[in-house]
């Protein structure tokens, strides 16, 4: 069998709970002889500020560099308000992001049959949904110099945030939301804020050329990014792949997230270039979610996005399709079948809890490659 590393990261509040269902699946994995899945679990965010006085060790982004796929849960919560600003438990993820290169974002918005009617919009808006965010990751206005907040000479305090673009950084996110778009239903739609940016104007122009260069089989709009975020609420099914930048990506994959009905259903994928020898890309999955330290340790988060990136990882870092599409199958299937955690239950349902749920999905993953 094939030996596969991964990496374990739950992070904080719900982290470790959701993660702990992917330990079940990779288990019974091993058993059915996939594959030989060799996990290790370490710190990251608040738990690693608690550990060792920074949100992520150096250690631990060696063994990210070394694994095959890292598997993020959340970090954050109000125990770590008051830490200084560069280790607060965000800053861990961040960090991860920029030294393992991982630029493309993916954040799928799937609306499952089953929970259209959970949608804040009606079910004719989202029956259906199946649009691919790709967000550039390591670029922009969350990494841009100068960052900071000075006290100026009247007593008045300036703060700076910088959009920083470069050619490259835009060639490559639009080669990535291209290509993807070549297996799906052939369009791409790019959001940005050219009247009012030059960030704007140059993301503009690049996508325009490698479009016209590389893709030109491929339909390509052009979108300002506040119109695109009122017509994911008013026509989403009209967009297939939208590419755009870090912080318009960050606003717009939570626009499209809450159309499928929670956030606790959607997993991503941040992946880095392949390795020009090996083809090998540094990648790292994670459920859109947040921490929800309201509800951590009471074992009723919702594991779905968490067993979604993994679905994810299995896809496209593990070159396991097959069982991804299984594993997307189970999930599908158990939702069909009524069985639900409380941010998607109707009022009044019973609902399941976290292992629950992931004992559910396993389940029906079982019987799926069984029958396979």
């Amino acid at each position: 069998m094939t030996t596969f590393k991964l990496l374990l990261l739950p992070g904080d509040g719900i982290g470790p709970e959701v993660a702990g269902e992917i330990g079940k699946i990779v288990g019974f994995l091993t058993s059915a002889g996939v594959g030989s899945f060799e996990t290790e679990t370490d710190l990251v965010g608040g738990a690693a500020y608690d550990a060792h006085g920074r949100p992520v060790s150096d250690a631990t982004v060696a063994l990210a560099r070394e694994s095959d796929a890292v598997l993020f849960g959340a970090v954050g919560g109000p125990k770590w308000d008051g830490v200084p600003y560069q280790h607060r438990p965000e800053a861990g993820l961040l960090r991860l992001r920029k030294d393992l290169g991982l630029f493309a974002n993916l954040r799928p918005a799937l609306c499952y049959p089953a929970l259209a009617g959970a949608s804040s919009l009606r079910r004719e808006f989202v029956e259906g949904l199946d649009l691919l965010i790709v967000r550039e990751l390591t670029g922009g206005v969350y990494f841009g110099e100068p960052k900071e907040i000075v006290t100026l000479e009247s007593g008045e305090k300036r703060a700076v945030d910088t959009q920083i673009y470069t050619t490259g950084e835009i060639e490559r996110i639009a080669a990535v939301a291209f290509d993807l778009a070549r297996t799906r239903r052939n369009k791409v739609s790019s959001a940005e804020k050219r009247n009012v940016m030059k960030s704007g104007v140059l993301w503009h122009e690049v996508v325009s050329r490698v479009h016209r260069e590389r893709f030109p089989d491929v339909e390509l709009e052009h979108v300002l990014a506040d119109n695109c975020a009122m017509q994911l609420v008013r026509q989403p099914k009209q967009y297939d792949v939208i590419v755009t930048d870090n912080l318009f990506g960050d606003i717009l994959s939570d626009v499209g997230a809450m159309l499928t009905g929670s956030l606790g259903m959607l997993p991503s994928a941040s992946l880095g270039a392949p390795d020009p020898e090996t083809g090998r890309r540094s990648a790292l999955y994670e459920p859109v979610h947040g921490s929800a330290p309201d509800i951590a340790g009471q074992g009723v988060a919702n594991p779905l996005a968490m067993i979604g990136s993994l679905a994810m990882a299995l896809r496209y870092s593990l070159g396991l399709g097959s069982v991804a599409d299984a594993l997307e199958g189970a999930v599908s299937d158990v939702l069909a079948s009524g069985v639900r955690t409380r941010d998607i239950a109707p009022p009044g349902a019973n609902a399941v809890g976290t292992g629950e749920m992931g004992d559910a999905v396993l389940r029906e993953l079982k019987t799926r490659l069984a029958r396979a």
